[in-house]
Parts: C-alpha cells; sequence; structure tokens
C-alpha cells in the first residue's frame, strides 16, 4: 500500500468502526477464536485427540465454578475425561478449517462459472445457469448426508475417520457453488456492458485478460460478502453432520461432534459438555453473520446512501 492510500485507508476504516461498532466487536471476537484455534497446540493442556492422555477417573468433571471441579480442567471434562478446554479449542480449529475451505472450493469453482457464463453468454451461459439451477434444487445437507453416508459403508469408520476433514470440504463445497456462480454472473453482466471493457477490447486485450484485469476486481465486493456469510453455513453444515455422526469422528473432535457427545449427559446433569461448545459455535455464527451484514451494507453504495 502506497503512502498516500494508507491514510485513505485509515480513515475508511474509522469510519466503518464508528457507524459499525457491532461488527468491528464480532471481528475483533473472531480474530481471537481464530488465533486460539491456530495456536491449540500450544495453547492446550492435553492433546484430545490422544486416548492415551485420559483418565477414566477424570470423566465428567464440572467447570471450575462448580463444586467437586478440578483447577486442572478449567471447563471441565466430558464423559471419557478429556479436557474439554482443550476439545473445544481443537474442534474450533477443526470447524474454521472446514469452513474456510470449503467455501473456497465454492467460490473457486462458482466465481469462474459465473465469469465464463456473464463474459461468454449464449450456450456457455444457458449451461451454467441450468447446472447451477439442478445443483440448487437439491438439499445440501441431504446431498452431504447421503455421500458421507456412502462413504462410511464403502470405507469403514477407521478409514473415514483419516479423511473426514477432506471429505467435509469437498462435500460442503461442491454442494454450494451456484451461489458464487449465481453473483458472479449478475455482476459481471452488468460489468461487461461498461465503456471501460468496450476500450480493451479495442486497444486489442484478450477475453482471459480482461476477465481477470477489470472484471473480476469490479466484482470482488459482492463476492466478499458472499463469502462471509457462506463460511458460517459451511461451519453448521459440518456441525450438524458432526452431530448426526456422519462428519468428524469422537476421536478427532470438532464443536458439533462435542455437542453430539454430550447430549446424553445433559440429563444426567454434565450439561457442560454440550452447552459450552454449543455457545461457542453459536457465538461464531452470530460473529460471522454480523460482520458479513456490515460488509454488505458498506460495500453497497445503496445502502450507504440510505
Amino acid at each position: 500500500m502506497s503512502l498516500s492510500t494508507a491514510p485513505a485507508a485509515d480513515r475508511a476504516f474509522a469510519t466503518f468502526a464508528a457507524e459499525r461498532p457491532g461488527a468491528v466487536l464480532a471481528g475483533l471476537l473472531l480474530a481471537i477464536v481464530g488465533v486460539a484455534a491456530l495456536f491449540a497446540p500450544l495453547i492446550a493442556p492435553q492433546d484430545p485427540f490422544d486416548l492415551a492422555s485420559f483418565d477414566i477417573l477424570d470423566a465428567e468433571l464440572p467447570p471450575i465454578w462448580q463444586e467437586g471441579s478440578d483447577p486442572r480442567f478449567v471447563l471441565g471434562t466430558d464423559a471419557q475425561g478429556r479436557d474439554l478446554f482443550s476439545a473445544i479449542l481443537y474442534g474450533t480449529r477443526i470447524s474454521l478449517l472446514v469452513g474456510i475451505l470449503a467455501v473456497a472450493i465454492q467460490a473457486a469453482i462458482g466465481v469462474s462459472l459465473g465469469l465464463a457464463a456473464g463474459y461468454s453468454g449464449g450456450r456457455v451461459d444457458s449451461l451454467v445457469t441450468r447446472l447451477a439451477d439442478i445443483q440448487l434444487s437439491l438439499s445440501t445437507l441431504m446431498m452431504a448426508i447421503i455421500v458421507m453416508a456412502l462413504f462410511r459403508a464403502g470405507l469403514g469408520g477407521e478409514a473415514l475417520s483419516q479423511f473426514a476433514v477432506p471429505l467435509l470440504v469437498l462435500v460442503i463445497g461442491l454442494a454450494e457453488w451456484p451461489i458464487f456462480a449465481r453473483t458472479a454472473r449478475a455482476a459481471t453482466l452488468v460489468e461487461v456492458s461498461k465503456d471501460y471493457v468496450r476500450a480493451a477490447r479495442a486497444v486489442g486485450s484478450g477475453d482471459a485478460a480482461i476477465v481477470q484485469r477489470h472484471i473480476l476486481p469490479n466484482i470482488l465486493s459482492p463476492l466478499v460478502v458472499i463469502a462471509t456469510t457462506q463460511v458460517a453455513g459451511a461451519i453448521m453444515a459440518e456441525a450438524a453432520l458432526s452431530f448426526l455422526g456422519l462428519g468428524m469422528p469422537v476421536t478427532k473432535p470438532s464443536l458439533g461432534t462435542l455437542i453430539r457427545s454430550g447430549y446424553d449427559l445433559i440429563f444426567a446433569g454434565a450439561w457442560w459438555v454440550t452447552v459450552l461448545p454449543g455457545l461457542v459455535l453459536i457465538g461464531v455464527l452470530i460473529a460471522v453473520n454480523v460482520l458479513g451484514d456490515a460488509l454488505r451494507d458498506w460495500l453497497d453504495p445503496r445502502a450507504r446512501a440510505g
């Protein structure tokens, strides 16, 4: 960033922060959660993936603010004696990883097809539109359930646990690309009719260069907003699949797996095993959606004018 653009960027951020303090708070929360999840191996007092480190005698210990707790386990333990604080850190790491990588696949496929459809038109546009309509007519969660169930039946539970993360990323990523494709197509149709595209063609620029250097940078704003909200959807899809037993295995907990593992313990009094991971999941989803809504309003000139 040059010296001339730095003050302008600082003023823009200051204005954004002053007008939308909730979005700044949401972004700060996500940053804290992201850093904690990234450095989970350094922060967590226990490796929740190492079954040998658990002691069944420590099972279902309450958080430190309740009677009968153990100071070694700040947020208590689950039914296996696993430190819940460590499990939440690692689980959040997996949930965020699945969400971000799945959206990266959605964006790579959807934006590419949307640009091709909007710029080329004709048969390419019709084909991409039909494919997107067919994909959107299918339930994402139902598709994911079917695919994960088939892989579980074909590979077995042990093999599936080794490939659970890439499978979840692929399934969720391939199911939601039409959202990006439709947004990119609509924005490209608007940009193609503008004078700068005609000027680029007049000076001999190729189609690929026009799309990459001129159209794509000008349609990034709505795509950034879509990506933000899609991350929340991908995290929720992973949590739902893991809760149903079709996502991450119990030995590699995500937030959804932790919620599921403690569901039956609620009635036995060990509410923290489900409630605490659930609160983390809800907090992450709310923060992502608040930030996405704020970015949408900020980047939409009509909303800002209103």
